[in-house]
Parts: structure tokens; sequence; C-alpha cells
């Protein structure tokens, strides 16, 4: 039953993107650029993701449990690691650039753009890369 609530839940998360407009990279670029025709529709997207969240974290943080029972994996470090902070900066600086996270990227394969399929791609690349690196660093310890 969870994997159909988890699926029911990405499908649903699939189409909100699709719907407010987050697949297409020219509305996101237009949205980051708040110097230069401003495009402010992703604001409301934005903050009624911010009321969801704040809502169901406190409903979670009261009851001790995720919404299907499970238990709650909270992280216990609350430093600024360099990890972080260069993973934020080329996050930041990807969305900046081409106008996806990996969420949104995601959902828009649908429509097959080539630069879409590109970017997913250089991702998944990235992401084996990270985890390659991590192995071989942990052996050498």
């Amino acid at each position: 039953m969870t994997r159909l609530i988890a699926l029911v839940a990405g499908i649903l998360f699939g189409f909100g993107l699709a719907f407010s407009g987050m697949t297409d990279t020219h509305k996101v670029l237009g949205f980051l650029s708040i110097f230069h025709d401003w495009d402010y529709d992703l604001t409301f997207v934005m903050g009624g993701a911010l009321i969801i969240t704040t809502l169901t974290f406190q409903w979670t943080m009261k009851h001790g449990e995720t919404l299907l029972g499970g238990n709650l994996h909270l992280p216990s470090a609350c430093d600024l690691d360099p990890k972080l902070v260069s993973g934020a900066i080329l996050f930041g600086v990807g969305w900046g650039l081409f106008g996806y996270c990996p969420g949104p990227a995601l959902t828009a394969l649908i429509y097959l753009e080539p630069q879409t399929v590109v970017f997913v791609v250089s991702m998944l690349i990235g992401i084996l890369a990270h985890d390659f690196f991590a192995t071989l660093s942990k052996q050498s310890q």
C-alpha cells in the first residue's frame, strides 16, 4: 500500500510541476531573473509549497511519525560543512544556468526535448561520478 501511495504522490507531484510551469525553463529563468522582465508566477508555486510543507512538518513533529506511520529520520548535524555548501552552490548555478532542478527535469522528460535529455543524462553522470569518487575515497582511508 505504501508503494501505491508513493506512486500516486509522485504522479501528482509531476503533474503539479508541469501545471505550475516548473518544467518550462524559460518561465523558471524568468523567475530567477529579478532584474530583467521578472516573471513572478512561480512565487505562488513556492508560496503554496511553503504553506503545505510548514503544515505537514508541524503535524509530523507533533505526532512523532510520518503520515503513514513510519519513523522520522531527522538529521542530527547542524553545522555547515564544505560538502553541503559546495553542493548548494552547484545546485544553484545549475538551476540558474539551465532553469531545471532534478524534479522538474525528470518530469520534463515526457516532452522528449533534446536539451532536457542531455541535462538529465548529465545529472545522472554527475551522480554516478560522485558515488564512484566517494567509494574510492572511503577505500583509500
